[in-house]
């Protein structure tokens, strides 16, 4: 019963590519089929929630990783009886900014991408199921880096292109840039 809202969003969900068609796909089946693919009890994967933040002027965050060593969005894992992504990006992206202002642009995901962990430690290699928004700030410079960053800041778009993003971040960036009107 608590995975009927995901379904839900990810049925309504049109993909921009073929890779985010077979993600959003793959993690349909994947929440058909785990019923704990909430929190982090399933060692095959877990449903995240991340979100880019934009401020007022079209400015984006992004967070130097401290473990993966790379600019990305704010977001994480989903807690067990945390059931709605937009909710975990909400919380991630407001635990790893500070910012206490943030609203999403829509209740709906703008993308939806798997990617997989590296093993660390004791814990295997696993799949984000990631459910990604696009939220808004009207503080941006109320920021507060978490323990989790390495380093937190706003780009302009022209900034973008040297930041090493996949192929998945940069679609995202482009779905959030074409919503933004920048």
């Amino acid at each position: 019963m608590h995975r009927t809202h995901l379904q839900a969003l990810l049925a309504a969900h049109t993909p921009t590519d073929a890779r985010e068609a077979a993600d959003r796909d793959r993690m349909a089946a994947f929440v058909a089929a785990h019923p704990d693919c909430f929190g982090r009890s399933n060692p095959l994967g877990h449903i995240t929630g991340s979100a880019l933040v934009a401020a007022p002027d079209g400015r984006l965050l992004f967070l130097w990783h401290g473990k993966l060593h790379r600019w990305l969005q704010p977001g994480g894992h989903s807690d067990a009886h945390e059931h709605d992504p937009l909710q975990t990006a909400l919380r991630e992206a407001t635990e790893e900014t500070g910012l206490l202002d943030l609203a999403p642009v829509s209740p709906t995901p703008l993308d939806v991408d798997i990617h997989v962990i590296p093993a660390r430690g004791s814990e295997p290699a696993h799949d984000h199921l990631d459910v990604r928004y696009l939220l808004r700030t009207r503080q941006p410079d109320a920021l507060v880096m978490s323990h989790e960053s390495r380093a937190l800041r706003w780009f302009e778009r022209s900034e973008l292109g040297g930041l090493g993003f996949d192929p998945q971040l940069e679609r995202l960036v482009g779905k959030a840039v074409k919503v933004l009107g920048l």
